[in-house]
């Protein structure tokens, strides 16, 4: 990032107002579908995080996350993180991860979940790769269909990120000292002409996504996790090994 981008919490209905144009910008969704401000007051009153990262005085990404409760533990769903299409790739986004990390640890919280398109290998590898998260639920066409370009018109299907916040893993992964499992694991693979059909020929992702969907949940149902994705001779590819692992 540059030196006059900082991410801090967002206060007040004018910042979350912001959030939600930025938001538009991102998805390109139908207003019906927009999170509305009252929802970022909601989160900012009960114990959630609405985080920004800004360029001086411009608010460039963001992230929403809501409180839950599981197993006797509080955690928090990050239902969104988002960046300008201007600023990506410039290391914004984990920036706005990592200050939601050292936020939720500061208040004793060791969970944060949230859910991604599979088919999203880049937000795969950041998610799995870089963040140390892991993957163990397929959540199929969970939103349902919206009116999102990004969407394509398919089911909203999703895997849910787990991200311990003080394990091992994570602490190695957001060290840059995250190493590969190779023993009892296993691959599911995407083409490599993925990110070509999304442009030009979205008829052709939609057996993508049914086959690895019946992927996933079969290898979950094992007990498997995924723990990451790497290049294959083929296109691209998740890594799966056991969940106990972790």
């Amino acid at each position: 990032m540059s030196e006059g981008t900082v991410v801090r919490k967002c206060a007040g209905m004018e910042e979350f107002q912001r959030c939600v144009e930025l938001q538009r910008q991102i998805w390109g969704e139908d207003d019906l579908e927009v999170e509305p401000a009252t929802l970022f007051v909601v989160a900012e009153e009960t114990g959630g995080q609405v985080l920004g990262a800004f360029d001086g005085e411009r608010l460039i990404g963001y992230t929403l996350a809501l409180v839950g409760f599981r197993d006797g533990s509080v955690f928090l769903h990050s239902h969104m993180t988002g960046v300008h299409g201007e600023y990506r790739d410039r290391g914004v986004g984990r920036a706005l991860k990592l200050f939601q990390r050292e936020e939720a640890l500061g208040r004793g919280i060791r969970l944060i979940v949230w859910t991604f398109d599979p088919l999203e290998i880049r937000n795969a590898h950041f998610n799995l790769n870089r963040l140390g998260a892991i993957a163990r639920k397929y959540l199929a066409n969970l939103y349902g269909l919206t009116t999102s370009p990004l969407h394509l018109g398919l089911p909203t299907d999703r895997l849910l990120a787990e991200w311990q916040l003080d394990s091992a893993r994570v602490v190695a992964a957001v060290s840059g000292l995250a190493t590969e499992p190779e023993d009892d694991s296993t691959t599911i693979a995407l083409p490599a002409e993925l990110d070509q059909w999304k442009q030009s020929d979205t008829g052709a992702v939609a057996p993508v996504q049914a086959r690895i969907r019946e992927e996933f949940t079969a290898w979950f149902a094992r007990g498997y996790a995924a723990v990451g994705v790497r290049k294959s001779a083929a296109g691209m590819e998740y890594l799966l090994t056991p969940w106990s692992d972790f």
